[in-house]
């Protein structure tokens, strides 16, 4: 997840050291005769607030006041933070070699929102950072008055905290209290994937963006666990999580199905809450069967359910296999997939998406062909 601000960058962080005191007057003096002037201010104040909030990690660790917990947590951030540029080639800066203690859970919380028959999502535009599918607020009070005015006009709405974002290298982005809250390697995941957000960034294109740094982010953990000599991830957790997520975009395909259908607006309706009905009948189906009763997403699957909750998972989640793909053509080399990435980047949006669309195609058409190979070898597939 990124936020950004209005501001020209004069090198790595040393722009932000210089305004730090003067960003509510910019913003303001930028943004007056907008009509979204509230909405500006308070991020201008919140990113403020939290750049005032900053210490530098290698003075905590110092301190010998420094909690004890927390010295751990940043010592393994910092482990992190060096390997994210050394072995996978992501930004060399001073972001996440800061801290900040925000006294809260998330430091933003986002607002998703759709039409009521439509998974097209609300978007907002932004200088700079282009259009993204949520807003973003310091303050959950705040979020929530967004998200019932939405629900006043016949919008779908979500709202769901975030632990990280990134400025996509504009200031000298810290680490925060919500982060270290996760373990060790929730941790050092964060790090990669908002450190990907500013190896690359493309305007208007938030599915490209997050399943990037998604990407980067579970490959990033894989070779993290690796170099310490770690065991990879438990195969059972991992397909857990695969499933969880193919279940939500298959129900995400068939609602686009109903909607785009000759169903009128009733019938779409019932149509709709028929598939949520579904969706948490598989689900039943999935955890009471092959996971063995593991409940780990029964609290977000027996939430309210609308098409905005849905959103984030076709967001952060829809390229990740593409990008695998273009990573496995290239062989594990990180620079010359942040230049395949960069090519796919400078390509009209149509084409990056029939490119993506390829890359995917390609690496089912692989593991098809791997499988047959393996049967015939075996003598079970005909000659």
């Amino acid at each position: 997840m990124f936020r950004i601000f209005l501001f020209q960058r004069s090198g790595p962080g040393a722009l932000d050291r210089v305004l730090t005191a003067f960003v509510p007057v910019l913003a303001a003096l930028l943004l007056s005769g907008c009509s979204s002037v509230s909405y500006y201010s308070q991020l201008a104040e919140g990113q403020w607030q939290l750049l005032r909030a900053r210490q530098p990690v290698e003075r905590l660790l110092a301190d010998p006041a420094t909690e004890p917990t927390l010295r751990q947590r940043l010592l393994h951030a910092e482990q992190a933070r060096v390997f994210a540029s050394e072995q996978l080639k992501l930004p060399d800066n001073r972001s996440y070699r800061v801290y900040a203690d925000l006294g809260r859970p998330y430091v933003v919380w986002n607002v998703f929102a759709t039409p009521e028959l439509s998974l097209q999502p609300v978007t907002h535009c932004f200088p700079i950072a282009g259009c993204v599918a949520y807003r973003g607020y310091y303050r959950q009070g705040a979020a929530r008055g967004a998200a019932a005015l939405m629900r006043q006009q016949g919008m779908d709405v979500y709202v769901g905290g975030v632990e990280a974002y990134s400025t996509l290298g504009w200031f000298d982005d810290p680490l925060l209290s919500s982060m270290v809250g996760w373990g060790d390697e929730r941790l050092a995941s964060l790090i990669f994937h908002e450190l990907a957000h500013q190896r690359f960034y493309v305007q208007d294109d938030t599915e490209f963006n997050e399943s990037f740094a998604t990407f980067v982010e579970q490959q990033g953990t894989r070779q993290w666990r690796a170099s310490r000599g770690l065991p990879a991830v438990a195969e059972g957790a991992g397909r857990q999580r695969e499933q969880f997520i193919g279940l939500v975009l298959a129900s995400r395909e068939r609602l686009q199905e109903i909607y785009a259908g000759p169903l009128n607006d009733a019938g779409k309706r019932a149509a709709k809450q028929a598939e949520f009905e579904r969706l948490r009948r598989e689900y039943r189906q999935l955890r009471d069967g092959a996971w063995a009763g593991d409940g780990r997403y029964d609290a977000w699957m027996y939430a309210p359910m609308n098409n905005a909750k849905l959103l984030p998972f076709g967001l952060y989640d829809q390229w990740v296999p593409a990008f695998a793909a273009l990573f496995a053509e290239v062989g594990g080399d990180w620079a010359r997939f942040y230049q395949r990435v960069e090519q796919l980047g400078r390509m009209p949006a149509d084409r990056r998406k029939a490119a993506l669309a390829a890359l995917i195609a390609g690496q089912a058409r692989s593991h098809a062909i791997d499988a047959f190979e393996g049967l015939r070898g075996s003598g079970l597939a005909p000659r």
